[in-house]
């Protein structure tokens, strides 16, 4: 298990890559960000399915995942000092129960989103060359 916690994300899609160089840059979370398409899924215990849909936080400690807002949540708390609160916030319910919503309408729409194609719409195993 890695020292540091594993962000995955979607490496194809354009909009979560450009997502991803943002948070490295103004967060600065301690974090490996890695894209799902070159992690060693089955040793994370992560389905391809899953890591497709939603961003994934895995903690070095334990290995336990975590997807979509929690792993946002995570992220944050992991980065400056002022994003802390703003992870610490979205774990608060009605916070958390707003985020999951939001993070599915955004997950579900990202190729129509800046950077996305149609490609990004697809299920991985349907993708051919990555052009999102």
């Amino acid at each position: 298990m890695a020292s540091k916690p594993i962000l995955l994300f979607d490496g194809d899609c354009g909009f979560c890559s450009r997502t991803i160089e943002i948070a490295r840059r103004t967060i600065q979370p301690r974090v490996q960000f890695v894209p799902w398409q070159y992690a060693d899924l089955a040793a994370l215990d992560v389905t391809e399915d899953r890591a497709d849909r939603e961003v994934l936080w895995i903690s070095p400690a334990d290995g336990r995942v975590h997807g979509g807002p929690r792993a946002l949540s995570a992220m944050l708390m992991c980065g400056r000092r002022r994003w802390w609160w703003l992870g610490f916030v979205l774990q608060l319910p009605p916070v958390n129960w707003m985020a999951r919503g939001v993070y599915q309408v955004v997950a579900k729409n990202r190729h129509r989103l800046p950077g996305g194609t149609a490609t990004c719409s697809l299920p991985a195993h349907m993708r051919g060359k990555p052009d999102c």
